[in-house]
């Protein structure tokens, strides 16, 4: 078992990970879950004496303010108090919206992060940004809270479909494309079915926690990691808001193709990240830019009207605001 100090908080990874549950300190526990972590995972929790058990459906299109109202009733009919913990059991879904409900429950109450998806362990579960859609569009509303620990067990993916494992190897990608040519070398080099998810999940979330612990409130550094998502939220916001929800890695791996090309890279460096997206992912009907717009609009980063944007200067190197007018995309 391996532990990475975040900002106040331990991530423990490996097999043994689950035995830092630590409720002791705690007047009532819930656990929150969807239907698959309910019937895949929850088994291997330590038994938690007088928990509580708060199911919601899975998917995107459950992340919103509907199903906060039900997870915040379920806490106040069961007199949840301040000195409560919620227990969040699943992927990004679960992460960023148990996480949420916790932080404003009672103005905060503590929660755990156990992510049991690829996407979760390497990236949403780090970093402590919380929140849920509206209107259709990405985590519009949100808060910074950090949990008092997240404990990454990565024998959960062995339950996890191949679509959704992919779909976190998205955010991998990401990590290596913005901070570690070494890391995609050892990518690009190595078959996807003889990927070490151990080591990949270590290394993808140092460089993530690296880049979170030097700046927790996205002022600056922490824009890094939105490589691919200003185009890769719109694409996602745009299916969500035609009730045809795409897995986020989907979408992010459709961001860092465009974004890719938008980039100051080599021929050869567009063509290598080119043609190994392509190769590894199963990508949706990429919209027009008039679909999408409107969604990169409402991106939290944009400034003085324009588009803003985190780009390539090279394979393990990038840039912050790129601003770009609409007319210039």
């Amino acid at each position: 078992m391996k532990e990475v100090i975040s900002n106040n908080y331990s991530i423990w990874i490996g097999t043994d990970s689950l035995s830092k549950l630590d409720v002791s300190e705690y007047s009532e526990v819930a656990i929150l879950v969807d239907e698959n972590t309910r019937r895949d995972c929850l088994n291997k929790l330590p038994k938690i004496y007088n928990s509580k058990i708060i199911e919601i459906k899975s998917g995107e299109k459950n992340k919103n303010i509907s199903t906060c109202n039900f997870i915040w009733q379920e806490l106040t009919n069961h007199n949840f108090g301040k000195d409560s913990l919620l227990i969040n059991l699943g992927g990004g879904v679960i992460g960023d919206m148990g996480g949420f409900c916790a932080a404003t429950y009672k103005r905060g109450i503590d929660f755990i992060q156990i992510p049991t998806t690829l996407l979760a362990m390497t990236d949403a579960s780090i970093g402590g940004k919380l929140g849920v859609n509206f209107l259709a569009l990405k985590n519009q509303i949100g808060l910074f809270s950090n949990p008092k620990s997240v404990l990454i067990y990565p024998d959960f993916l062995e339950s996890l479909p191949l679509n959704q494992l992919k779909s976190g190897f998205a955010e991998v990608l990401k990590h290596a494309l913005i901070s570690d040519k070494n890391l995609w070398n050892k990518i690009l080099n190595t078959s996807f079915e003889k990927l070490n998810w151990n080591d990949i999940i270590l290394l993808s979330l140092e460089i993530k926690n690296k880049i979170v612990l030097s700046d927790p409130k996205e002022k600056g550094e922490r824009r890094k990691l939105n490589f691919g998502h200003t185009f890769g939220h719109a694409i996602e916001s745009f299916y969500l808001k035609k009730s045809t929800p795409i897995l986020h890695g989907q979408a992010i791996a459709l961001g860092m193709l465009i974004e890719s090309k938008m980039s100051n890279l080599s021929e050869s460096e567009k063509v290598e990240i080119t043609a190994f997206i392509l190769s590894n992912f199963t990508l949706p009907y990429n919209p027009a830019k008039n679909q999408l717009i409107d969604f990169m609009r409402n991106d939290k980063k944009n400034s003085d009207e324009k588009i803003n944007f985190t780009l390539l200067n090279g394979i393990g190197n990038c840039t912050i605001n790129n601003l770009f007018s609409e007319d210039e995309l």
